[in-house]
């Protein structure tokens, strides 16, 4: 089901669009969800530990913009991670109000545990999608993600 937007051909493509982006993030968000409940994780605190596992310790301000989380958001998903004693935080030596973050081995482990599971539900959720067509698909999501996210979006008011 698209929108009922009575507008022009533009404008309903494009809100079809979105609506159809939102509702298969939506649907497969909530598998996802399912799937990290297993490990006691949620998406951002999975994300975090990938991006640590791979790019090693970072600070905090450029791990919550790697896994696109607000200051807010970054803060909370660090210190669950903490609490679990998956992640370590340390201050920077240069500047004392920047925390370095960087795995633990139990994070490292549960990291290494989780992946190849999370890998195959991932290749489940993308069987019926054609390779060339996963091509397109990661095309179109960089120019929504990036290429917009340098240009202003206009003020509507």
């Amino acid at each position: 089901m698209g929108t009922n937007h009575k507008g022009s051909e533009k404008e309903i493509n494009t809100l079809n669009s979105f609506i159809k982006l939102v509702r298969a993030y939506e649907s497969l968000s909530s598998r996802l969800y399912m799937f990290f409940e297993q490990y006691d994780l949620t998406e951002s605190q999975f994300y975090a530990l990938d991006v640590l596992y791979n790019l090693g310790e970072l600070n905090q301000k450029e791990l919550g913009k790697k896994i696109c989380r607000s200051e807010g958001n970054i803060t909370m998903v660090v210190n669950n991670l903490l609490k679990r004693k998956l992640i370590e935080k340390k201050q920077s030596g240069d500047d004392k109000r920047m925390y370095i973050i960087k795995l633990t081995g139990s994070g490292n482990d549960l990291y290494e545990k989780v992946f190849p599971e999370f890998l195959k539900s991932l290749l489940f959720e993308f069987k019926n999608i054609k390779w060339k067509e996963q091509l397109e698909f990661q095309k179109v999501c960089k120019k929504i993600g990036l290429k917009n996210f340098r240009q202003q979006m206009p003020n509507t008011k």
